[in-house]
């Protein structure tokens, strides 16, 4: 048996389609004020039609106040000289880290994360701004409530003839799957399947083979 394979949200489903963002003369007081207006971290720099070429981000626009009247360490030079940017076209880090509407949320989380930023601008096929997505953002799949994961668990996890001894209950999003399971080499598997449900926090396993009493469940927390 291959695990279930639950439906995903894309990154289209939980991003800003409206996105603040700027070109490359915008100037750096510009840059600041919009952060503080629009209460984001960072803003996509445009060229051309709309195509993103850069992120111009709070981590940029620092250095003018660390190097303040202080000499560069050795090996920061380039903090250095974005000290002196006046500009988003040389203030701004590049080529910019984007993502794909159609993206995972998954894979959308692992860039951030591989990448250390908090927010990535959304481009289509030729580079174009769609949109902008953030770490809460991606964070909204666990605001599901238990009762719509729980769904969802049973029609594409428990979905096949060889689960139909389980049933699933969602509490504060951890998901315990409950009921007989004869084949054990199905665990691993059933685990990864429910794991993958947006929204679940932890999976836990009450389980009984064929021939045990129901009262005594095997108990297996993933």
């Amino acid at each position: 048996m291959q695990a279930p394979v639950p439906a995903r949200h894309a990154v289209s489903d939980v991003m800003s389609h409206t996105a603040v963002a700027v070109g490359r003369d915008a100037s750096y007081k510009e840059i600041v004020a919009l952060m503080d207006q629009w209460s984001v971290s960072a803003l996509p720099v445009l060229e051309g039609e709309g195509r993103v070429v850069g992120v111009v981000s709070e981590a940029d626009l620092l250095p003018k106040e660390a190097y303040r009247g202080e000499d560069p360490d050795p090996g920061r030079f380039g903090d250095a000289a974005k000290a002196g940017a006046m500009r988003a076209g040389d203030l701004m880090s590049a080529p910019a880290v984007t993502v794909h509407a159609d993206a995972s949320l998954a894979e959308a989380a692992r860039i951030m994360a591989r990448r250390r930023v908090k927010r990535l601008p959304v481009v289509n096929d030729l580079g174009l701004l769609e949109g902008v997505v953030s770490r809460s953002d991606l964070l909204k799949v666990f605001l599901r409530e238990d009762d719509e994961i729980e769904r969802e668990v049973r029609r594409s996890v428990l979905g096949g003839g060889a689960l139909a001894g389980l049933d699933v209950a969602v509490a504060d999003g951890v998901a315990t799957l409950r009921g007989t399971l004869p084949d054990r080499s199905l665990v691993p598997l059933l685990a990864r399947a429910a794991r993958a449900v947006e929204g679940v926090v932890d999976v836990r396993m009450e389980l009984e083979g064929a021939g045990e009493s129901p009262e005594e469940p095997h108990e297996i927390s993933s």
